[in-house]
């Protein structure tokens, strides 16, 4: 007679959470995911899942082709504010070295495959969850989940509550929490119809950027950032987007035109002060900006959590759930932290603003050899989940 399923609770239903819930799920866990949302997110942007993130998707059996497509963009590189490549990467190059080419998708379309690959009933939306109790405790039974809708019993509980985590300060209450970046962006997808071939790329001014990324789908995915103080929210964002990039080569002109103000995301960028000093605690785990923050200079964060959820499930595959989740820390905390360095220190590089700096910059940028380029990014995307 087999063993009832273990059951497996999940705070949060962003890439990260759903990512750990299918893992769990494809290994035989009864998994419950409680997001604090009243339903999926009307609004989103795009999220480009680089080889990395596309080769843990693969671990698990998840084609997010089926659902978003399979178009990649051409090439994908850097340009200043004229239009000149500052550098350029052969996308077919990179499937060569990486196995495939990163692709490009809107954020909504990935969470509604990764639901529709989860089991009816998986997901509690309006149901947030408000602390977790004896989580650290290994003895006198597992982790209770409180919730307004009522307490849950788990064998493990997944903290993907984002990069405002609940849980994060219940369980690490004098960690410094997030350091604001200095930057603010604005994001949106818009329709591609009309506009001439576009190619992904991230366009550099002086404390401004603005990026072009073509979606898997047919659309594109526009976002821009700029030197801005915490909440920073100008009365008419048409005419703010305008004087900031209006003046930029094209096709940033026309992309500028068809924004609708309203479906326009904005945020603040953070990332985490200090790393955590672990990513568990006894039967709890932390995935995601939940767990390590970081600003989207890489364009790593979401392929993070995508990582973290497929490694938790496969080092869950024992019976000793603390010892698996501490072997959780070990596999992740280092590479996932030097990211989110590495990330701080690009977002530095791109948002300097003096005149002489930003010279040096685009040169030392143009002078890089694309082999030295090419091998800078192995770091990122030559991970394997095994």
């Amino acid at each position: 007679m087999s063993r009832n399923p273990r059951h497996a609770v999940i705070a949060g239903a962003g890439i990260g959470g759903l990512t750990a819930a299918l893992a769990l799920h494809e290994r035989g866990w009864r998994v419950t995911v409680c997001e604090r949302a009243p339903g999926p997110p009307a609004l989103g942007a795009g999220i480009v899942l680089a080889p990395n993130a596309l080769r843990a998707f693969d671990a698990i059996g998840f084609d997010i082709t089926r659902a978003a497509g399979r178009a990649a963009p051409a090439a994908m590189g850097v340009r200043r504010t004229g239009g000149d490549w500052l550098n350029r990467a052969d996308t077919a190059a990179m499937a060569a070295r990486y196995g495939r080419p990163p692709l490009a998708v809107h954020r909504p379309a990935l969470a509604d495959a990764l639901t529709a690959a989860l089991p009816d009933g998986t997901i509690r939306y309006g149901v947030a969850v408000t602390a977790v109790e004896r989580a650290d405790r290994l003895e006198g039974g597992g982790p209770v989940v409180r919730t307004p809708a009522g307490d849950l019993t788990a064998d493990v509980v997944i903290a993907a509550d984002g990069i405002h985590s609940a849980l994060r300060r219940q369980y690490f209450p004098h960690h410094p929490g997030l350091r604001h970046s200095g930057e603010t962006a604005w994001r949106t997808v818009l329709s591609r119809d009309g506009l001439p071939d576009l190619v992904a790329a991230e366009t550099w001014g002086r404390g401004e950027r603005f990026g072009v990324v073509p979606l898997a789908d047919g659309r594109v995915y526009v976002y821009a950032t700029a030197r801005a103080p915490e909440g920073y929210a100008p009365d008419d964002l048409r005419v703010e987007l305008r004087r900031r990039y209006g003046a930029w080569h094209d096709p940033i002109p026309a992309l500028l035109d068809r924004i609708d103000p309203a479906a326009v995301l904005r945020h603040d960028l953070y990332d985490l002060a200090v790393p955590l000093p672990r990513y568990h605690a006894g039967r709890l785990a932390w995935v995601g900006d939940a767990a390590h923050a970081m600003t989207p200079n890489l364009g790593q964060g979401g392929c993070q959590a995508i990582e973290d959820g497929v490694v938790l499930a496969r080092l869950l595959d024992g019976d000793d759930v603390p010892a698996a989740l501490a072997a959780y820390t070990r596999a992740r905390h280092a590479r996932t932290d030097a990211i989110r360095i590495r990330s701080r220190r690009a977002g530095r590089v791109a948002a300097l603003t003096h005149p002489v700096a930003v010279a040096v910059r685009d040169l030392a940028v143009r002078a890089t050899p694309a082999r030295a380029a090419q091998r800078a990014l192995d770091g990122l995307f030559g991970f394997s989940p095994a």
